[in-house]
């Protein structure tokens, strides 16, 4: 029963997956009213963009409309994007890799920087594993392709192991709390609000986080074609300036983030708060430099050595730096609050 109720908690929570691969569909979620004739698709998901831009009033004023879509994680947003069906929408730091080593036509034109200590390794309550050392010859849940699979080779390789060390289960989150629950599994990576709901729900214990092994980066991705159209890159400037704006809210009202994020995706409050103070709720714009650049070309580099990405390419060849202007450097530091959650 107690499973069952863990695995009902995350449903909701499968719309929120910003990295993790899988099919998923998109649902159009209308236009914000403007007064221009500019229509901008852009692709969210469930308690993103269009949750955070509203609920911080940045959605007020607009010369031009947005057509929403939603979709319950990054590739297929992207695959979007890539089809000119949306002209631009947020994703984790792993879906752009795997986008441009397939080909597709995206362009990167901003970014976030944010606490990287909601993706994690944790392990079941009561186990006896204390280090990432002591993964050799485990199994360890992950989703293939996700940021938590970037994150779970860089804390292996810290800890002097390789991906062969270790006995991967590729799980997508609600099979993998399942397994994680039953024993079936020494340890799970995983990323936040999913960490945060985890170690509420379970009682699990984190083994290792992301910080100092992954970049902790965030990316809007736009369709080229729109970014030819003086209209829409306008706007989509516009949009980024907003988004700015709107993180920098989230950090001021946490309590009141958490509240409306909770409303929106059916994760408790705890769980929420815990997300935004250990990650959701740190991040800061930055600008799309040559620093995030070299790291999204090493997360690129692992995987095709790997063979997870079909070939080796240039990331830098899919950004567009023309919104960079008047945003701090990749490697600003994260907005801290001054406290751990656990």
């Amino acid at each position: 029963m107690r499973i069952r109720a863990l695995a009902a908690l995350l449903l909701p929570l499968a719309l929120l997956a910003t990295a993790c691969g899988g099919a998923s569909s998109a649902s159009s979620a209308g236009a914000t009213d403007g007064t221009g004739d500019v229509v901008l698709g852009v692709g969210d998901q469930k308690g993103g963009y269009e949750a955070i831009l509203r609920a911080s009033g940045e959605l007020d004023g607009l010369d031009y409309r947005i057509k929403w879509s939603t979709f319950s994680s990054g590739p297929p947003l992207l695959e979007a994007v890539q089809a000119e069906a949306v002209d631009i929408g947020g994703v984790g730091n792993t879906p752009p890799v795997f986008a441009a080593g397939s080909g597709s036509r995206i362009t990167v034109v901003g970014a976030t920087h944010g606490s990287s200590a909601g993706e994690a390794i944790v392990v079941p309550k009561g186990s006896p594993l204390t280090s990432p050392k002591q993964l050799r010859g485990r199994s360890v849940a992950v989703a293939q392709g996700s940021s938590a699979h970037y994150q779970l080779i860089a804390s292996l390789k810290r800890a002097g192991l390789g991906i062969d060390d270790v006995k991967l289960k590729y799980l997508q989150p609600a099979d993998a709390l399942a397994a994680f629950s039953r024993g079936r599994v020494d340890a799970w990576a995983i990323w936040d609000p999913y960490t945060s709901q985890v170690l509420r729900s379970t009682g699990a214990r984190v083994l290792t986080t992301g910080e100092g092994v992954v970049n902790g980066l965030g990316f809007q991705v736009a369709s080229p074609a729109a970014l030819k159209d003086p209209g829409k890159s306008r706007a989509i400037g516009d949009l980024l300036l907003r988004l700015k704006r709107a993180q920098a809210w989230v950090f001021k009202h946490p309590e009141e983030w958490a509240k409306v994020w909770a409303e929106e995706t059916g994760l408790p409050y705890e769980v929420a708060l815990d997300s935004v103070e250990r990650s959701h709720g740190t991040r800061v714009s930055v600008a799309v430099d040559p620093a995030a650049v070299a790291s999204e070309q090493r997360i690129a580099d692992t995987f095709a050595d790997l063979g997870l990405v079909p070939r080796r390419f240039d990331f830098a060849d899919f950004v567009d730096t023309r919104f960079n202007r008047d945003l701090p450097p990749s490697t600003t530091a994260p907005r801290s609050y001054g406290k751990a959650t656990s």
